[in-house]
């Protein structure tokens, strides 16, 4: 990443002063401003079938930030899996998905709140399906790493420290008609469920939740998929 990054925020709003500690705590990597260096991520994310919508356009000098980078080797796919199960809202139906949510923040947890920004995928639509089946133990780790790689998700750039929201500066913002972006959304969230589908006609080889919890699997084990950028 260079020091000196243009990020865009998509929203039903123009945003040109973003407020510190203002919006939804559910979130993937909890409160904060999510945005995308990609202008086309941030339109699809900006429109509904109904409206347009609008992509904020900020400059941001990240000299002296803390960032934690998910999608970097440094990080397994359990790790993005235990930010996300510790801040969204997920569907716990069975003891085994109560015991892997608790499993995976002990195990694979990371202290968000420790930096000041932080890159990784996002768990829209379907993405967010396919995390909750592997919480509910009815996928493997491998096939959920697959399922998040191929499916082209798109990253995002979470703003979560006071210090980071006061080095932000608005350049302007883009329209972002439905006509076309809700098309591209939709689009490819469709081509992500193609290759879900595909991956689970697959034979399941590998490690279930379950299977991780029973071997009291570790964060170095080896047969955890790490970076998950393609």
């Amino acid at each position: 990443m260079d020091k000196r990054i243009t990020i865009y925020h998509g929203s039903k709003q123009i945003v040109d002063v973003p407020v510190f500690e203002l919006g939804r705590k559910n979130n993937d990597f909890g409160l904060g401003f999510y945005c995308a260096e990609s202008i086309d991520l941030a339109k699809e994310w900006a429109v509904s079938s109904l409206s347009d919508g609008f992509a904020n356009r900020y400059t941001l000098d990240t000299t002296y930030l803390n960032i934690l980078r998910l999608n970097s080797p440094d990080y397994t796919i359990l790790n993005w899996m235990a930010v996300l199960v510790e801040h969204r809202l997920f569907s716990i139906k069975t003891p085994v998905a109560r015991r892997a949510r608790q499993y995976l923040i002990d195990h694979f947890g990371i202290n968000v709140n420790a930096y000041d920004l932080i890159t990784g995928y996002r768990a829209d639509d379907s993405y967010f399906d396919y995390a909750e089946a592997f919480l509910n133990n009815t996928i493997t780790v491998e096939q959920l790493s697959s399922a998040m790689q191929l499916g082209k998700l798109g990253e995002q750039i979470v703003i979560k420290s006071k210090f980071t929201f006061s080095k932000i500066k608005y350049e302007g913002f883009e329209v972002a008609e439905k006509e076309t972006y809700y098309v591209l959304r939709k689009a490819r969230d469709d081509e992500a469920n193609q290759t879900y589908l595909r991956i689970l006609e697959k034979e399941a080889d590998g490690l279930f939740i379950q299977d991780i919890i029973r071997g009291d699997v570790s964060n170095d084990d080896p047969r955890i998929p790490r970076n998950l950028s393609e």
